[in-house]
């Protein structure tokens, strides 16, 4: 039986991986891949400590890390994706083609989030089209943009993006912005240079071969506008990857684990889990890397802290 299994190989089982290889826990990590979703960005500009890195670089420098000092208690299995975390007896069984025994679980699967299906959505994807405003957002400066979603992750997006963009068009199906906190609405609709479109959906994207405009109907009339935009932020949700964990620890309303803030702790003593694929309220990368080393920490004293279960068979007695 493994110390921990760590599930998940963005930022956060990354940053988990390494800080339990050089504290000496004998761990499994299980991922299908290394990197997470920042992988397909172009030029990300907050990952500390880099000014600028390409989502590739950044999944080789992850890797690289990891695989330094994983030495010999830390095995790693990429390609690989688990599928069901179980309770057991002395630990937790991970299903992930063949099953591994841990005493502890970190979590760090992450999620996916929620893509345009227009036509012109997958032919403008990273040259126009982007889905990460904090790794791409800078690149628009000074550009007209738009932003798909009316929610709080919208409206954050769209705040952001004005800090450096010419305009910003925020396009929501709703009549209202009710899913967005007022304040936040109200903050960012003062602004001089953004616009609201409400009961509006994106139907089209144009240009070549970069985006140059976003087609966009009026849900109640079927009038359709072509926004003269060079940039498209979309913001319409997640889907967290958290199914291996269902019924084993607490989600929330949208499938995302609960947490305890200050230690990562889930709802299930022995499990923990950090990144997207939790009810953390910001994701970005290094917030998970940061959530993870904090979980790790914690779960690194609570497993030194168990009694030491024996899988040697118990001594024959003696007949009398």
């Amino acid at each position: 039986m493994y110390d921990l299994a760590i599930i998940g190989g963005g930022p956060a089982g990354t940053a988990a991986g390494v800080y339990a290889a050089r504290k000496r826990l004998k761990t499994i990590f299980i991922a299908e891949a290394i990197g997470g979703q920042s992988i397909d960005s172009q030029d990300i500009q907050n990952w500390i400590g880099t000014t600028h890195i390409a989502g590739l670089e950044l999944q080789s420098a992850l890797e690289k890390h990891l695989k330094e000092y994983a030495g010999d208690v830390l095995e790693i299995k990429l390609g690989t994706r688990a599928t069901k975390v179980s309770k057991i007896a002395g630990g937790f069984s991970v299903e992930a083609g063949q099953t591994y025994q841990a005493r502890a679980v970190l979590v760090a699967t992450g999620g996916v989030r929620r893509t345009l299906d227009i036509p012109g959505a997958r032919e403008f994807e990273n040259k126009g089209l982007t889905y990460c405003a904090s790794c791409d957002g800078p690149l628009f400066s000074g550009q007209d943009v738009a932003v798909v979603g009316g929610g709080n992750a919208g409206f954050e997006t769209a705040a952001q993006l004005l800090a450096y963009c010419k305009s910003v068009t925020l396009i929501h199906r709703g009549p209202t912005c009710t899913k967005a906190d007022k304040a936040t609405v109200d903050a960012v609709t003062a602004h001089p240079n953004m616009k609201v479109l409400t009961s509006s959906v994106p139907v089209e994207m144009r240009g070549g071969p970069f985006v140059k405009g976003l087609v966009v109907k009026n849900v109640d009339t079927g009038a359709q506008t072509e926004l003269p935009v060079t940039g498209i932020f979309v913001e319409i949700g997640m889907v967290p990857a958290t199914g291996l964990v269902t019924g084993l620890v607490q989600l929330d309303e949208w499938g995302r684990i609960k947490v305890d803030g200050k230690s990562q702790r889930t709802s299930a003593e022995g499990v923990w889990a950090a990144g997207d694929c939790t009810d953390e309220l910001y994701h970005q990368n290094n917030i998970a890397a940061g959530d993870a080393v904090k979980a790790l920490e914690d779960a690194y004293f609570w497993i030194k802290s168990q009694p030491v279960v024996s899988s040697a068979p118990s001594p024959a007695r003696a007949l009398s």
